[in-house]
């Protein structure tokens, strides 16, 4: 029997136009999953390379600002029209740099506003749905920065605290409906995302920076979106049903292996 299959099984994909909601979004439609991916840039058939005719009628996009629950609940509502969902991957984000000295109210609602409330719109869209259904699997993208002090990271590690605190609520809360919450959190992966964050904020010092960034990872490099994506594809098939109320850790030993 052929394993980590999601044949039949309906997912939604948010923050999928790149990176890591990108490689999960390709890895769920491969494994046999109608993938709905919702991102606040528009996007077409094209930006997927998929190997098949029958994986590209598997995908569809919405274009969708998480951070507003009237745009969420159209797009949700939309699906759920003709679609039960399965899977919910809260995958969208946004970073910062800064301690709490260089973090404005402007700044800090916007990671809110993304990061956390983001989370809570897309749950709160789907899970009546899930219950109704008993059955459903969340997949929140934490990060390493929501259990460790990481320098200059202030807003950001605060609002992926809560994504963490978030996954354990649901999964206790919502154990009696076969609801299964569960987050990833890694250590920096290599994307665009990572690209374009470097060349705005140390101008000049790419590479200098890239490098340092690589080898705080005790493994040597920084992940690939695919192996973030190949651990999510474990967590929303059958094969991680007795799972929940988990966060993995997946960062080249960042958390456990940086010491003397």
């Amino acid at each position: 029997m052929e394993k980590f299959k999601l044949t039949n099984k309906v997912a939604v994909v948010t923050g999928g136009s790149s990176g890591i909601g990108k490689s999960i979004a390709i890895n769920f439609i491969e494994s046999g999953a109608r993938t709905f991916v919702l991102d606040i840039n528009k996007l077409n058939n094209e930006d997927f390379k998929l190997n098949s005719k029958n994986n590209k009628d598997n995908l569809s996009f919405m274009k969708c600002d998480v951070s507003k629950y009237s745009e969420v609940k159209y797009c949700f509502n939309k699906i759920l029209k003709s679609n039960n969902i399965d899977i919910l991957v809260n995958c969208a984000g946004i970073a910062h740099i800064g301690n709490i000295e260089l973090v404005s109210e402007k700044d800090m609602d916007k990671i809110y506003n993304v990061n956390i409330k983001g989370i809570f719109n897309c749950i709160k869209s789907t899970i009546k749905n899930m219950k109704t259904q008993k059955s459903g699997v969340i997949i929140n993208i934490a990060s390493v920065a929501s259990s460790l002090g990481i320098f200059d990271r202030f807003a950001y590690s605060m609002s992926k605290g809560a994504v963490l605190t978030m996954t354990y609520s649901i999964a206790k809360d919502y154990l009696r409906y076969n609801i299964r919450c569960n987050s990833i959190s890694p250590a920096r992966v290599h994307t665009k995302f990572v690209d374009d964050f470097i060349k705005k904020n140390y101008k000049g010092r790419e590479n200098e920076i890239f490098k340092k960034l690589s080898l705080s990872q005790p493994i040597g490099r920084m992940a690939k979106p695919e192996e973030i994506a190949n651990l999510a594809l474990f967590l929303a098939s059958n094969e991680s049903s007795f799972i929940t109320g988990s966060n993995y850790t997946i960062d080249g030993g960042f958390t456990k292996l940086n010491g003397n």
